[in-house]
């Protein structure tokens, strides 16, 4: 009935529509913060290897769904979207695209974890996935906005505590870079993170995600705006930041020795880098619309951080993934 395939250079012509589809749906269906690419800067990142896209056709030869996926700047293989402009049928489709996928990447998937937000209506496939082995982590995404008066007024009243004695907090330096790897390492290496990106069980592998996060790989890297908790002049903790599609601050990594938790002091870091951002808002006009996180639906203690400085919940999702195949 389908037969699902790599697109290739023969097809660009005819996929355009199925992909526009896509993007027409990709804010109020799927959650996506930024607009994909259009259709051009789409094929030239197949050109140069950056993602991946398999097409399923009908048995009329028609193009009728596809599903993305990126091995170019993680660990993990990244399934990205799978979609299709026959709902009735989504499940069957989605199952001949994954297995397709499982098949193109068997031999990956001996080193390489898969992992995969299921993004709004994508979590109508969690029990198509779950029969393929798929495991699953809740995940909730919260918000800063600053056009919501709730959240300035939050913010504005937030439980801080004073500064414990020989701590204080800085911003991101160069110099702090094997700290960071250090303290991230140690804060995320027995993480439900670590499960869907195992490079945080390694320090070579924490290497890898702390460069590409102040390189710009994932988004652009915010120095002043990223804190750094010290102790006694010790680097003992980290709030990155980053700005996506100029207008989007979201926070990737918050992590802190343990001996040092339990103190309110992930809120003192916290604060430090959103007076940062409030700053560069209020006073100089930059763009920017929000500031963003994600945690598990079951982490209460990051909820109640959160919560405590204006953020506001908005939305959660499966993020699955596959273990790396024995």
């Amino acid at each position: 009935m389908y037969n699902a395939r790599i697109l290739t250079v023969e097809d660009y012509e005819s996929f355009e529509n199925l992909y526009e589809d896509f993007r027409s749906k990709a804010a109020g269906e799927y959650n996506f913060e930024l607009e994909p690419l259009d259709y051009d800067g789409f094929l030239s990142a197949i050109d140069k290897d950056l993602i991946k896209c398999i097409v399923l056709h009908n048995d009329n030869e028609e193009m009728v769904a596809f599903l993305v996926y990126t091995t170019a700047i993680s660990e993990a293989i990244e399934l990205n979207i799978v979609h299709s402009i026959v709902e009735e049928d989504f499940n069957t489709i989605a199952r001949v695209l994954l297995e397709k996928f499982l098949n193109i990447t068997k031999a990956l998937r001996r080193e390489k974890i898969v992992c995969y937000p299921m993004l709004g209506a994508q979590k109508n496939l969690i029990s198509v996935i779950a029969k393929l082995g798929f495991k699953f982590i809740g995940t909730e995404v919260l918000r800063f906005r600053f056009d919501a008066d709730a959240s300035r007024e939050i913010f504005s009243r937030a439980r801080v505590v004073p500064m414990p004695e020989d701590y204080r907090v800085t911003s991101w330096n160069e110099k702090y870079f094997e700290d960071a790897v250090r303290v991230i390492h140690e804060s995320f290496k027995e993480s439900s993170d670590a499960l869907f990106d195992p490079r945080f069980t390694t320090l070579e592998g924490t290497r890898d995600i702390i460069t590409k996060v102040v390189t710009d790989v994932y988004a652009e890297f915010m120095p002043n705006s990223t804190s750094v908790l010290l102790y006694n002049n010790e680097v003992v903790g980290f709030a990155f930041m980053n700005l996506t599609g100029g207008s989007i601050v979201n926070i990737p990594l918050v992590g802190i020795l343990s001996e040092h938790q339990g103190k309110g002091l992930s809120t003192i870091m916290l604060k430090h880098s959103m007076d940062y951002i409030i700053k560069a808002v209020d006073d100089y006009g930059t763009p920017i619309t929000e500031i963003n996180t994600t945690t598990e639906t079951n982490n209460l203690q990051a909820f109640r951080l959160y919560k405590n400085l204006g953020f506001i919940e908005d939305y959660n999702y499966p993020q699955a993934y596959l273990p790396i195949e024995n």
